[in-house]
């Protein structure tokens, strides 16, 4: 097995009454970003605690290269991790934090200041931690994570707080760490963020993995069968298409997506009931929409959707 592969195998575990993982099964690979998203109690933040030691399992292992964290001797130059951005001392400025790090793992002082530099830090280095913003508490992660130079990498949510410009930097970080052939694992909320990133993608609910494949196959399965249509007359082409047993969503202002109709069906239905329309095409689904149709029998709660006609 490779240096920089995650294999989870049948991860079950139990807090008191509650099941957080229920067999949780899939691995991450080198040279690609592998986004883990899920509802928010799937059991994403537990399975990456349980990667890197700070969870025990109740069944089912975790390994990093073949073997499990707590054997690795000097787990920071196999495997990077940030999990939680304010677990940093807060009195201690951003590059004694690192110092004290690298010290632990028998790095070089060097290295602390080439990773201060990779994340941008380097004006703000002898500030306290405590006075960072969460956008800089991010950078100072993620600084932490490459401190050991790793073949892995596991990211919980490091999109949180980062203005328009850090997202763009997180966004080209990723892509080169996995270009550079590491495995990274991102947990992550932001779909759209993960659309522009992600290469693969790991989709969980209710402690087990809903579905573990490419961004682009997922995109192109849900948008199979599905047509998009702009009108400047929405209600009128909803209920023309609806009629004729189509199923039918608002997907924006002038825009609608139809189920169970071909485009050329579409294109005649509309012109027969005299509906304007600029625009009838193949459907390409966004990454969000894809998420929301695996997981919407995963969510805790739900309400009903807004404009859609059904037949």
């Amino acid at each position: 097995m490779s240096q920089g592969t995650i294999e989870v195998s049948g991860l079950r575990k139990r807090f008191g009454p509650t099941t957080a993982l229920d067999g949780m099964t899939f691995t991450v690979r080198p040279s690609r970003v592998t986004g883990f998203v899920g509802p928010n109690g799937a059991g994403k933040s537990t399975t990456m605690r349980v990667i890197v030691g700070l969870d025990a399992p109740d069944a089912g292992t975790a390994l990093i290269g073949g073997r499990p964290y707590r054997s690795l001797r000097h787990p920071l130059t196999l495997v990077g991790s940030l999990l939680d951005a304010a677990a940093v001392q807060p009195s201690r400025s951003a590059r004694d934090h690192l110092l004290w790090l690298a010290r632990s793992q028998g790095l070089a002082a060097g290295r602390v200041d080439e990773v201060i530099g990779k994340v941008g830090l380097e004006r703000v280095a002898r500030r306290r931690a405590g006075g960072f913003s969460l956008g800089m508490r991010q950078r100072l992660g993620i600084a932490a994570a490459l401190l050991g130079d790793p073949p892995v990498l596991l990211l919980d949510e490091p999109f949180n707080g980062m203005d328009p410009e850090g997202i763009v930097w997180m966004r080209g970080l990723l892509r080169a760490l996995a270009a550079q052939g590491r495995a990274v694992l991102v947990s992550s909320h932001l779909m759209g963020e993960l659309e522009d990133t992600a290469d693969h993608l790991v989709i969980v609910g209710r402690g087990k993995v809903i579905a573990d494949l490419g961004v682009a196959d997922l995109i192109a399965t849900v948008s199979a069968g599905r047509v998009a249509v702009r009108t400047t007359a929405p209600p009128q082409a909803m209920a023309v298409l609806a009629d004729a047993g189509a199923t039918v969503a608002a997907t924006g202002r002038d825009t609608l997506t139809v189920s169970g109709l071909p485009a050329e069906r579409v294109v005649a239905l509309l012109g027969a009931g005299a509906v304007p329309f600029s625009e009838v095409s193949a459907h390409r689904a966004t990454l969000e929409e894809a998420y929301l149709r695996l997981t919407r029998d995963a969510v805790e709660y739900r309400a009903e959707p807004a404009g859609e006609a059904t037949r």
